[in-house]
């Protein structure tokens, strides 16, 4: 489990981070909450590092917890070199990045805010490296995407920032959709989701017709987080976030998760025509465009941003080739960018702090008044550069090397080592410019702030640090790659392989070559930026922000014309595309069937059923035909409720045709007090093509329904009611199935419907607690033509048959578990009782004498159910376990006790107080001589 510790770990911190926040809110502390910050990524640095010789031994950690089996989803974790790798950069450098927000932030209120955001950030970056099961893994992409939205748009007020956010998470999250959609295929193709089973599937993936669409889908998702062309424009425009967050997420962290996706899924899907030809052309165009563009960039984030482009589409490109060494030198390079662009970010952002500005034409000469931040900075710009003795120059030396291995296809053994060669010219241009115009290149003009602010020393720190280990590689590659670069190669590989050799890249003639023509060709392409710069501003000046806002609001428009065509407020429409949907599939595909008589033999027919036939359909006609006279469409469709509770009868459901009825008398009232605020009749808005569209609707669902029944009716069938009769008595204690079924059986089933009862009856008590529709003035005598509101006759009559009533519904009650009856059909029947009062004595009159209010019987209901439930927990059972046993009591004799009926008790009390809730709320609707502004 030390391995999901490494996960969970940053989820403390952010959490320790936020309490810190609270309690020591304010600029002044923003020391303390770095030190709060720093302690979870520390303890997983040392982790990491306690592992280390597990790791040099080959061994890959595992640890995996079973959540969803049946889908294969489970809560695994996976530590070989690969992620080992990976996991130590994200949070060796999260370290240091917290170091440096530490100054960053120094006297500004987010700082805090920032704290919690980056831990979080990193816990989704370790659950990506480090999870063994693919949809696990996706669950961490995703947030990646969400957590990275915040700290782009981190500085909300900004519209740079907000806009940058949007662009991020678009591109981002669609191509979050894309992987999804992929690694659903592929783990259909293996039949498993764990990497594991993915690595050692090889054969069956590439072999598989849907090897294609699964590894393009893949692909998308991995190139959008890389920011591979076309792709990439999120990258440049994330540069709107606090330098501290371009750092990490830009450099080491975020634009790395899709290479990492790619070098793991290589054993399982590399080594094909369609992977080279894929990822290898994606890797060229990025590299290139990234180059290029960088080279004109006059932000030093901004240049550093198509730097970042470049370096990943160089990485892919390695990635691509598909041989051990092409991945060894993509690993490789993928370690030393995050080495020496970190620092460089960092460097902007003590830069933009202390003068003010980013823009390169301004900022120049700062050797005079920053020389310990330009000795710094010259060691990753060497690297960038990929100048020798540098950890760069050594990465640069393997790409040239690698392409000129690449034989096939035939265009790729030319183009490839040209192409590399130019974009390391852009590089070494766009290095010295960042370099040269930064500390260099003559004097300052117009910044903000002149003399520079002064910074802290200590900001200088986490610079120092990745810079000397970027020149410690560069140094000693052969001891680092052995020790830990290897490692990741090898997971990569699934096989042992030999050590790369960089005595031997050092004495290869043809890379040495390629690098000497890159170099010299950077610097010369440098020194003559002026008309090339002149050329440059020629050129369209396109903002891919407002390109991208502007599609983003036609796709908006587009999409509310088409949601105004189809949601017009007419639900006739509504429930016609609904049918139209159903009917035309089924059409198609049974149109021509014959075979809807089954074997079976119709019973005979019965004239009783047959008239009670008749009349339902008649009641559901006059329903439709009458539907303009809202009250007698409302007794009509009572008539149709009440044959629907004869029909359960008949057919030998008492539980149901109790239930039918007492849920009929209710609805009824109910939909008369709504009928109540509405027009007693309704116009007729519906033309002739409308209501023949409507009567040929109806009648092919109804045919088509008819049909289903017969063909279903008339055919034998297996069913599980055999378990539940077999299983009610010795599993659940009762010989009523109906009723054993919905207290435990399908307890949970029927916890969730009392739950949304309950929710709807809050719902309609918060919608009308303000509310005042109509008055209605009580008054002492009845006005000439109208009828008494409250018939004395009534009022006598429903007092006394209201204890009869809650005898009844007792006895409903405690018999249930046996005999038809139970918690939801006596709390109907008392619900029925209680609003007989309600319509006999008035509002004013039944809540004066409501010993209760509503509202609590809800809650106190749910929690009876809910405590039953976890009841059985404590005891070792699963969730809604029912306990039954039989007690023999003097006089009374045999009785069986069961905790079925305290759920039932729950049932009971949520029905009641639901019901009456909704009933009391609208009767309140309809008087001004209520009893206040609640009821319940």
């Amino acid at each position: 489990m030390d391995i999901g510790l490494l996960v969970f770990l940053p989820v403390l911190g952010a959490i320790a981070s936020l309490l810190s926040r609270l309690k020591r809110p304010g600029p002044d502390h923003v020391q303390t909450h770095a030190l709060v910050a720093l302690i979870a990524p520390a303890i997983c640095l040392l982790l990491l590092l306690s592992y280390l010789p597990r790791i040099q031994s080959g061994e890959a950690l595992v640890y995996s917890l079973s959540w969803v089996p049946e889908i294969g989803l489970g809560l695994a974790f996976r530590l070989d070199g690969l992620s080992w790798l990976f996991a130590t950069l994200i949070t060796g450098i999260g370290c240091l990045i917290i170091v440096y927000a530490r100054y960053y932030f120094s006297g500004k209120d987010t700082a805090g805010r920032f704290f919690v955001l980056i831990q979080l950030f990193m816990t989704a970056m370790l659950g990506i490296v480090l999870s063994e099961n693919l949809l696990f893994m996706l669950v961490f992409w995703e947030l990646t995407s969400l957590v990275s939205f915040l700290l782009i748009g981190f500085t909300w007020s900004s519209r740079n920032a907000r806009r940058g956010a949007r662009m991020s998470l678009v591109i981002t999250g669609g191509g979050g959709l894309a992987l999804l959609g992929g690694i659903l295929l592929l783990g259909q193709i293996v039949g498993s989701y764990q990497i594991s089973d993915v690595l050692a599937a090889t054969d069956t993936i590439i072999s598989d017709d849907r090897y294609p669409l699964t590894l393009s889908l893949i692909l998308l998702g991995a190139f959008t987080k890389s920011a591979q062309a076309p792709f990439h424009l999120w990258l440049p425009h994330a540069m709107a976030a606090p330098t501290p967050v371009s750092a990490y997420l830009h450099s080491a962290t975020m634009v790395k998760a899709g290479l990492f996706l790619m070098a793991r899924l290589h054993p399982a899907m590399g080594d094909t025509e369609l992977w080279f030809s894929l990822i290898t052309i994606t890797g060229m165009v990025t590299l290139m465009v990234g180059a290029f563009v960088a080279m004109f960039m006059h932000d030093i984030k901004g240049l550093l941003a198509y730097s970042t482009i470049s370096h990943l589409g160089l990485i892919t490109l390695l990635i691509g080739m598909g041989s051990e060494m092409a991945m060894a030198a993509a690993l490789f390079h993928l370690t030393i960018h995050a080495l020496f662009k970190a620092p460089l970010f960092m460097m902007a952002g003590i830069v933009d702090q202390a003068t003010g500005s980013r823009d390169m034409r301004n900022i120049n000469g700062l050797w005079k008044t920053m020389p310990a931040l330009m000795l710094i900075t010259a060691i990753p710009a060497a690297a960038m550069a990929g100048l020798p003795l540098m950890s760069g120059y050594l990465s640069k030396k393997m790409l040239f090397s690698e392409s000129l291995l690449v034989t096939a296809p035939h265009w790729a053994n030319t183009l490839i080592p040209v192409w590399v060669t130019v974009a390391g010219l852009f590089s070494v241009a766009y290095s010295v410019r960042i370099f040269h115009n930064v500390f260099f290149n003559g004097q300052p003009v117009d910044l903000p702030h002149w003399p520079p602010r002064k910074k802290p020393a200590g900001m200088l720190v986490p610079l120092f640090i990745l810079a000397a280990a970027s020149l410690m590689v560069g140094l000693a590659p052969q001891a680092i790659y052995d020790n830990v670069i290897h490692l990741a190669v090898m997971a990569t590989s699934m096989t042992q392989l030999p050590l790369y050799d960089f005595s031997a890249l050092s004495d290869a003639q043809a890379p040495a070559m390629m690098s000497m023509i890159a170099m010299l060709g950077g610097i010369v392409f440098y020194l003559a930026r002026g008309p090339l710069f002149a050329i440059h501003r020629q050129l369209p000046d396109l903002d891919a922000k407002n390109i991208f806002e502007q599609i983003m609001q036609q796709s908006i428009r587009f999409a509310q014309s088409l949601v105004y065509r189809l949601e017009n407020g007419s639900l006739q429409r509504y429930l016609a595309f609904i049918l139209v949907a159903a009917i035309a599939p089924a059409l198609w595909m049974l149109g021509g069937y014959s075979g809807w008589q089954g074997p079976s033999e119709l019973t005979e027919v019965n004239p009783m059923v047959v008239f009670g036939a008749v009349i339902l359909c008649l009641s559901a006609i006059g329903v439709a035909l009458f539907h303009h006279q809202r009250l007698p469409a409302l007794l009509l469709l009572s008539v149709t409720g009440l044959f629907v509770t004869l029909a359960f009868a008949q057919f030998s459901a008492p539980d149901l045709a109790l239930t039918q009825l007492s849920v009929e008398v209710m609805a009824v009232v109910i939909m008369m007090l709504a009928l109540s605020f509405l027009p007693q009749t309704s116009p007729r808005e519906s033309g002739a093509g409308r209501i023949v569209r409507d009567l040929g609707l109806a009648g092919l669902a109804g045919t088509g329904v008819a049909l289903f029944a017969y063909a279903v009716l008339t055919r034998p069938a297996e069913t599980i009611s055999g378990y539940f009769l077999a299983n009610s008595v010795p599993g659940g204690g009762g010989t009523n199935v109906v009723n054993v079924i919905l207290v435990d059986f399908r307890g949970f089933d029927t916890l969730g419907e009392i739950t949304v009862l309950g929710i709807a009856a809050v719902a309609v008590f918060a919608f009308t607690r303000d509310l005042h529709l109509k008055e209605r003035v009580a008054s002492a005598g009845t006005a000439k033509g109208y009828a008494e509101p409250h018939p004395v006759i009534l009022q006598m009559v429903s007092r006394m048959a209201l204890p009869i009533a809650l005898l009844v519904s007792a006895y409903i009650f405690l018999r249930g578990h046996n005999m038809p009856g139970g918690g939801f059909i006596a709390g109907l029947v008392t619900a029925v009782a209680l609003t007989l009062q309600y319509m006999a004595g008035g509002l004013v009159w039944a809540q004066e004498r409501m010993l209760t209010h509503f509202r609590p019987l809800i809650g106190a209901g749910l929690l009876i159910a809910t405590a039953t439930g976890l009841g059985s927990w404590f005891v070792g059972y699963p969730f809604l376990t029912s306990a039954f046993s039989h007690m023999d009591w003097p006089l009374i004799g045999e009785f069986e006790l069961a905790t079925a009926l305290l759920f039932d008790l729950g049932v009971y009390t949520t029905v009641v107080g639901a019901t009456l809730l909704i009933l009391a709320n609208l009767g309140k609707l309809m008087t001004v001589a209520g009893p206040g502004q609640e009821v319940g």
